[in-house]
């Protein structure tokens, strides 16, 4: 699959981790597996309750945090729409992933880019080499091809049952099923 693929959880996929998540894909390659974030599990954290920030990167601090996956929670990931950010990687419809933090911190400082233009992950969600694609084949997870640009423009509460209504037909079925069916 492509970076930039919208992975979107089927409402009985029976993972903690993974109910109804949508996760961005920012890496797939056959021989080492696949990288992806989890874009709609906001915590309570914003930056300024992570990392010991310097002064000038105030406009940084109340950025907000997060759940990328549960693979190396400790560790930050982001995601931002600066092409011309040192290192960072095109994921499609003008978002990008990573790239030197520093200079990303500065942007932010200097207001030459957004709080809104940046979403930060504590964790990521990664998949061993093939772990992915049997995946699919199970049918764990419904692809949304080339849908990068929709990480800035829904909330994240609503991402998955929007995403789903937005692909329509048996999709928009899905996004109205109930978390316990049974309750029903």
């Amino acid at each position: 699959m492509r970076p930039g693929t919208l992975l979107i959880s089927k409402p009985f996929l029976g993972d903690p981790n993974f109910e109804r998540s949508v996760v961005l894909l920012c890496r797939d390659e056959p021989a080492d597996g696949s990288f992806g974030l989890v874009l709609n599990r906001l915590t309570s954290l914003v930056l300024d309750d992570v990392l010991d920030l310097p002064p000038e990167a105030t406009a940084a601090a109340m950025v907000p945090i997060y759940v990328g996956g549960p693979v190396e929670p400790n560790t930050l990931h982001y995601l931002h729409r600066r092409a011309d950010l040192p290192g960072a990687t095109d994921l499609g419809q003008g978002v990008y992933w990573g790239g030197d933090f520093e200079t990303l911190l500065g942007l932010l400082g200097s207001g030459a880019i957004e709080a809104g233009d940046v979403r930060l992950f504590a964790g990521y969600s990664g998949w061993s080499a093939g772990q992915l694609a049997g995946e699919m084949e199970g049918q764990s997870w419904i692809r949304h091809p080339a849908s990068a640009g929709k990480v800035f423009t829904l909330a994240s509460d609503a991402f998955w049952r929007e995403i789903l209504r937005e692909k329509g037909g048996k999709f928009k079925v899905l996004a109205n099923y109930p978390v316990d069916p049974r309750l029903n």
